[in-house]
């Protein structure tokens, strides 16, 4: 799609526009009406003092890493620093690079962190994760993306923030409404897309950086990430974004640099409608403190990039995460269920498989297959890096490991039982073209993860 669209461009480069055209409200409103900003003084400078210390925190103890990302079969290092924060146990997956998240405090977890800076700073990310979660209510609440016309209660909120205040101060809570109450699948829906499990923290010095590619289609300038879509999202789910630039620095102005619309000193945010020649695009800029929502589908039908400024930049990216298939919980889960099918003798203490059905073996091989290359090698292959903030995930992986240890046997076990002359031929051979698929996958990707 992309290769179409350039050349149907051509030389030429699509209009955007910046909040200082004239055009720039109306735009917004009708195409763009899904995004809201929010300026930095609308967030408590209590707040932006507790997350501007913590990104400094992280940045000195050197816990922002490149990642070694996965595209079409080839591995490229980001330009971009980061770090997972979030619920104990999830990760998030992108670009074939599983991400593990340094816990934040949380009640009920034993959470050792390497230094009490590395826990406040965690703390303050909480803290931004609750406050973000408030706006992206308002906001969805304030575009009647929901029909909610007064909260009985508050078991909508995650850490018990009072939510009908607020929502009385905006006028959206009549006093004759008080008889009516807001239908259970509106309070899980509002409830799923707005409680972030994890925020991706970014860090760029674009002075450090050797090259940085074009915007290819607006003639934006630098970009610190190209368009794209964040993935792994729970559907229609808000994406909140809260961004520190280092502004102050001694930055020299570019004058060659100089773009119609933009300053290529300031960072932005740049938003495109997804594969759309005919729609502008918008970049706005992103002062220190200020922060936006991608409201509901608007990560679907819209894409978006970051333009690099002049000056370092944090950002905090706050997700709801698709955890699925992503959390230490659902792993344990399934190795538990593959090795149902292993039993102990209580007297030899000899193993012995319970079953050898195909579909008992193809499921344990599976398992044995996720463990290995969605979670040991993922971690291990830039997992020590973790040990930074904390040694929370050596205990889970040890546990995994022994897990895996497990299942290494069980597949010698089956090879064995498929090897001795008493099989009936066609169960055997079934059992065997089963297995083939399974170890075929296993080999090639043992091989790939070497290589990476």
């Amino acid at each position: 799609q992309k290769k179409k669209l350039l050349e149907e461009l051509g030389e030429n480069r699509l209009p955007y526009v910046t909040p200082a055209d004239a055009d720039f409200h109306q735009l917004w409103k009708t195409k763009y009406s899904k995004l809201i900003f929010g300026k930095s003084d609308t967030v408590p400078g209590e707040l932006h003092q507790m997350v501007q210390e913590g990104f400094l925190t992280l940045r000195k103890h050197n816990c922002f890493f490149q990642d070694l990302v996965r595209i079409k079969g080839k591995d490229f290092v980001t330009p971009v620093s980061r770090i997972l924060i979030g619920n104990p146990g999830f990760t998030y997956k992108y670009l074939n690079t599983r991400l593990f998240t340094v816990p934040w405090p949380t009640e009920g977890y034993d959470i050792k962190y390497c230094s009490p800076q590395i826990h406040d700073a965690c703390t303050a990310l909480i803290r931004l994760n609750d406050f973000l979660h408030i706006e992206a209510v308002k906001a969805l609440q304030g575009q009647n993306l929901f029909e909610t016309k007064e909260i009985k209660d508050t078991t909508v909120i995650d850490r018990e923030q009072n939510f009908a205040t607020s929502l009385t101060e905006k006028g959206s809570v009549s006093k004759d409404q008080s008889s009516c109450c807001v239908p259970e699948d509106d309070y899980v829906s509002l409830k799923n897309r707005t409680s972030y499990n994890l925020t991706l923290l970014n860090y760029m010095d674009p002075l450090q950086m050797l090259y940085l590619k074009q915007e290819p289609y607006f003639g934006m300038g630098n970009m610190a990430v190209s368009w794209h879509h964040d993935e792994n999202l729970v559907e229609r789910s808000t994406v909140a974004v809260y961004s520190y630039s280092c502004e102050g620095s001694a930055v020299e102005e570019n004058n060659e640099q100089k773009l119609k619309g933009r300053d290529p000193a300031v960072w932005h945010v740049g938003l495109k409608v997804a594969w759309d020649i005919e729609t502008p695009g918008l970049a706005i800029p992103l002062h220190q403190g200020d922060f936006y929502l991608m409201l509901d589908d608007l990560n679907m039908t819209h894409q978006h990039c970051v333009l690099a400024g002049f000056s370092p930049r944090f950002s905090s990216t706050h997700r709801v995460a698709d955890c699925s298939r992503g959390t230490l919980e659902y792993i344990f889960e399934r190795c538990e269920l593959a090795l149902q099918n292993l039993q102990t003798d209580s007297d030899s203490m000899a193993l012995s498989l319970k079953s050898l059905e195909t579909a008992v073996v193809k499921q344990v091989e599976e398992i044995h297959n996720e463990v290995e290359f969605e979670w040991l090698r993922q971690f291990w292959f830039q997992g020590k890096r973790y040990l930074k903030c904390t040694d929370w995930w050596l205990k889970p992986m040890a546990k995994l490991e022994e897990f895996w240890r497990k299942m290494e046997i069980m597949t010698s076990m089956v090879l064995s039982e498929v090897g001795k002359e008493e099989q009936i031929e066609e169960q055997r051979n079934e059992t065997i073209s089963c297995l083939l698929l399974v170890l075929t996958e296993r080999q090639r990707l043992r091989k790939e993860w070497t290589a990476r």
